[in-house]
Order: structure tokens, then C-alpha cells, then sequence
């Protein structure tokens, strides 16, 4: 945009008005003045600026900014607010000169500022091309399913509050997209459940990892809560927290299943034999034999420990985490967090 100045200031120094029209078109379409067509070279200086054009190689020189401070310094009181303008190329010792002088010529406070020493600045002649191209942002890619893939679909029963869970998966078996469907559609819970499924979908395919997710939701505690028909999880906190874990006991790894609470079945339906070591296995001793009888009779206490401590049909279900829980004396206790019945 060329200065509404510069037509004014052209008519003063004696061009007619198609000259002016021809200077201020050449300034419009090049961004300087310098070279304009009927444009004498000895009235360039009158059209000097703060700063060199982005086309050009003139502008007002830093002692020219001093000296029209020391011009007017005499007759205010007070510093000037005004900023000496150097160019990007400007040397440390040009800067200190500045400095010097403005002391010599009796200026109260100088301020100086290199162009392009900030990052953005509220002046700027050169376009946003010729400042080169900035770095890539890095921004996370959604990785979306085929129109074709497998998926597992699972029913469950929390409380009585009877659902559906579909996952679709990758080629590489992973989870990629949730849909969970209540039995009673048309409620609240149900859109609840719709719209968190399709977030959840989201992260898979931004590439969330399941097990932060997992981490994150499992054993979280709202209505409806209660018993559940999977021996994995016999109790569930909420929707959520059966959600999580069932989809722990799918694509994570034992120890992480292990880690929000999740029921090894395998390990649960160990036979007591395949539980003990094999130098601890009873000897093939008649039974009538009584030292036989004696080392099969703690044989069996041993096993019947080992298997107590997996699993115990008739063990509750622990109130806080939902995992089964052991008998310890009298009571029981919960492996998986510590909880206990209350007497032990």
C-alpha cells in the first residue's frame, strides 16, 4: 500500500499528475521507489524510511534519526520517545557509536532496535515467502479402519443393565473402533454410551494406546455397578470399568490384565497336582503305609492351600476391585488390591 504522502510530496517537488499516477503504480507493483520512471535521483532521500523496502536498498540512516532528536531535545523537558532504526546488518560497534552520540548531542534517553532482531515485529517490509519455510509441525495422523475388517462382538450383564461391545480391528488384530449398544435403546445411557464409543474410536485411530486408555477408565465408580456373568471380571464398578478390563482380557498382555484386575481363568483352573513342584508330588507309596499316609496327608494341605490361593469357587467378590477373593482364616482377603471382609 503505497503512503497517501507520497502523491503530496511528489506534487510539491513540481511532478504533474500522470507522472505521479506512473511513480505510484512503479511503487505498487515493485515496493519501492527507487527506479520509478520520471523520478529524479536527487529527490530519492525525501522518500527515505525507517527501514530499507523489501526491492530496494535506501533508508533513513541511524544519525539521522539522532539528529532530529537533538533538533527538538532543547525544547521539552522530558525524554522523546522515539527509536533509532538500524538495519539487520548493523555491527555491534555501529550500535555503541549510536549510543555515543546520542550522549554527545545531549539526548536525556535513546532507544535503538535492529531490524528483524525479534521474532515478529509490529514493522515489517519484507513478505512472509522471503522469510524461508518453518519447520513441519508434527500432528497426529488418523489411521482409519477398511471398509472390510474382523471384529468381536461380546454381551454383557452389569447388575442386570444388559449391553453389547463390538470391536472392529486392524489387520494386525488390534482394536480400532468400539460401538457399545444397551439393552434399553433410546435412553440416556445408551447416548451416553454411542457418543463415548465413537470418542474412544477416535483415540484407537489417532493412535492413543489401548493400555492408556485401559489405565485410565478401568475402576472408575458410578451406577449401574453389581455382579456380572464374566468369571474374568465377576464385578464391575461401572460401564466403563467392565468395558476396559473386558478389553484388557482381549489385546493386552497377563501382566497388564493383571494390573486392572482381571481374572486368569488358566491359572484359576490349575489342578491342584500341576500346582505343586514335582519334588513335592506324592509318592507312589501304599496308602495303607502310615508314614506314607502322614507325607500324603500334608501333600494334600499343601495343594489345597495352592489352589485356595488362585481361586476359590465359593469366595465373594471383592467390594472394591470386583476380583475374587481368598480365604484368610475365618474371612477373606483380595489378592489383587487388599481389601479384606473385615476381621483379618
Amino acid at each position: 500500500i503505497v503512503n497517501n504522502t507520497v502523491p503530496v510530496a511528489l506534487r510539491r517537488l513540481g511532478y504533474d499528475d500522470p507522472q505521479i499516477k506512473a511513480i505510484v503504480e512503479y511503487i505498487d507493483e515493485n515496493g519501492t521507489i527507487e527506479g520509478a520512471p520520471e523520478l529524479d535521483p536527487a529527490d530519492l532521500p525525501v522518500f527515505d524510511c525507517a527501514f530499507r523496502p523489501a526491492n530496494g536498498t535506501r533508508s533513513i540512516h541511524y544519525m539521522g534519526h539522532l539528529k532530529m532528536m537533538a533538533a527538538v531535545q532543547p525544547f521539552i523537558s522530558g525524554a522523546i520517545s522515539k527509536t533509532i532504526n538500524v538495519p539487520n546488518e548493523a555491527t555491534v560497534d555501529e550500535i555503541m557509536q549510536a549510543y555515543i552520540e546520542a550522549w554527545r548531542l545531549g539526548l536525556k534517553a535513546v532507544a535503538i532496535y535492529r531490524d528483524g532482531s525479534k521474532r515478529s515485529q509490529p514493522l515489517s517490509t519484507a513478505k512472509d515467502k522471503e522469510k524461508g519455510e518453518e519447520a513441519p509441525v508434527a500432528r497426529p495422523v488418523r489411521r482409519k479402519l477398511p471398509d472390510e475388517r474382523a471384529s468381536i462382538t461380546h454381551k454383557f450383564s452389569i447388575a442386570g443393565h444388559e449391553g453389547y461391545i463390538t470391536v472392529g480391528m486392524y489387520e494386525d488384530g488390534q482394536p480400532g473402533e468400539i460401538f457399545v449398544v444397551m439393552a434399553k435403546e433410546g435412553s440416556v445411557v445408551s447416548g451416553l454410551m454411542d457418543s463415548f464409543a465413537t470418542a474412544i474410536s477416535l483415540a484407537l485411530q489417532y493412535g492413543v494406546p489401548l493400555k492408556v486408555l485401559v489405565d485410565k477408565f478401568s475402576h472408575t465408580r458410578f451406577e449401574p455397578a453389581g455382579f456380572t456373568t464374566n468369571p474374568q471380571i465377576p464385578m464391575a464398578k461401572s460401564i466403563m470399568d467392565y468395558i476396559f478390563r473386558w478389553l484388557a482380557s482381549k489385546f493386552l498382555t497377563k501382566s497388564d490384565q493383571q494390573a486392572v484386575g482381571v481374572i486368569d481363568q488358566e491359572a484359576a483352573q490349575t489342578p491342584p497336582s500341576a500346582a505343586l513342584p514335582a519334588s513335592t508330588a506324592a509318592p507312589a507309596a501304599p496308602v495303607s503305609a502310615p508314614k506314607a499316609k502322614v507325607f500324603e496327608l500334608r501333600v494334600r494341605d499343601t495343594a489345597e492351600k495352592t489352589i485356595t490361593f488362585q481361586n476359590q469357587d465359593d469366595a465373594p467378590s471383592c467390594p472394591d476391585c470386583g476380583g475374587l477373593m481368598v480365604r484368610n482364616g475365618a474371612c477373606y482377603k483380595c489378592l489383587n488390591c487388599g481389601s479384606t471382609s473385615g476381621c483379618s
